[in-house]
């Protein structure tokens, strides 16, 4: 295995562009671990370094794809549901690294359900949803594989979701096991958990660092200038947890107001595996799984084109991603 200190001294090698660029990042939630390789890298001088001027813009309603396609911000952070979404409705979209290399999420209920064996047993139950068009079909699909009809109801309720399941208002969610697992497990509050690839659905990167197709073409050497300083943040703190965490704290302010809920998260992220691939290394995006997830998607009539007609052909996916930018 290829370990993460050959990448790093790659990526210090990087020469700095001739002309200080600057850039714009634009987060997909409020800053959390999903993000740590920005602030890693930015508190570390590494885009200086490079001859860059990033910032990271203040998280608003308006989604990072939104931000990024109307041309707000040259990187956003995305979802992988929420890009497919938005690209498959013509957005000029383009992930160019991949923040996790395996699947966060997962199916929830309390540890003391003792009628919850499979989830073929949550069939007439209860689920705390967020509104979605995805999380019908993900967990249709999920119930089905264990040989259950995929019958249940629904209360769209946002993030309070986690408050209805712990107070027995829901019977299960959907949660990042790397974010809400931890925030649980810290509060005491004791679950068990269906992992998504373990009944039928692909397992995929579940949240992409983009930029727009039109914008990489134009402007190459600052693209991977980028990739290369942002990669070494995600690569510092896959080998450093504890101090990315620190750094993470320290770089947000006060934003972020649990921070054992921050060291806890990117310690979970490291022992899950969930920063690096086989080789070892951060960043990389993984064909396979674009596609896999993509014809998920697809055949689950969720994906809409410009017109909001139901996708009923499959894209070439392949083109859907590039990984040509990560190496300089």
């Amino acid at each position: 295995m290829r370990c993460l200190a050959f990448a790093l001294t790659a990526l210090i090698a990087a020469q700095p562009l001739a002309a200080e660029q600057a850039v714009k990042v634009a987060l997909d939630w409020t800053p959390n671990t999903n993000h740590v390789g920005l602030y890693v890298a930015q508190a570390k001088g590494w885009y200086d370094d490079a001859g860059l001027d990033v910032e990271i813009l203040p998280y608003t309603d308006t989604a990072s794809g939104t931000l990024l396609a109307s041309g707000v911000a040259e990187f956003g952070v995305l979802s992988s549901w929420g890009f497919y979404t938005q690209r498959a409705a013509g957005a000029d979209l383009m992930p160019v690294f991949a923040v996790y290399q395996h699947e966060t999420g997962r199916l929830v209920f309390n540890a003391d359900r003792d009628d919850i064996d499979t989830p073929a047993d949550l069939d007439g139950l209860t689920y705390a949803g967020f509104g979605s068009a995805w999380e019908e079909a993900l967990i249709t699909t999920i119930i089905r594989a264990a040989g259950g009809k995929g019958e249940f109801k629904t209360v769209t309720l946002g993030t309070s979701a986690y408050e209805a399941l712990a107070g027995g208002r829901a019977d299960f969610t959907l949660e990042v096991a790397t974010w809400e697992g931890v925030n649980a497990r810290l509060q005491g509050r004791e679950q068990r958990a269906f992992r998504y690839a373990d009944y039928g659905v692909p397992d995929q990167q579940t949240t992409f660092i983009g930029s727009r197709g039109e914008w990489l073409e134009a402007n190459p050497e600052t693209a991977k200038a980028f990739l290369a300083a942002t990669r070494r943040g995600y690569a510092f703190a896959a080998e450093n947890p504890e101090a990315a965490a620190e750094i993470l704290i320290g770089a947000t302010e006060g934003m972020l107001g649990n921070p054992e809920l921050i060291r806890a998260s990117m310690q979970a992220i490291v022992d899950g595996g969930y920063l690096t691939d086989e080789n070892g290394q951060v960043g990389t995006i993984q064909p396979d799984r674009i596609e896999a997830v993509g014809s998920f998607l697809v055949d689950a009539g969720i994906l809409r084109d410009e017109a909001g007609d139901v996708l009923t052909e499959k894209p070439d996916f392949s083109t859907w991603f590039t990984n040509e930018y990560l190496d300089r």
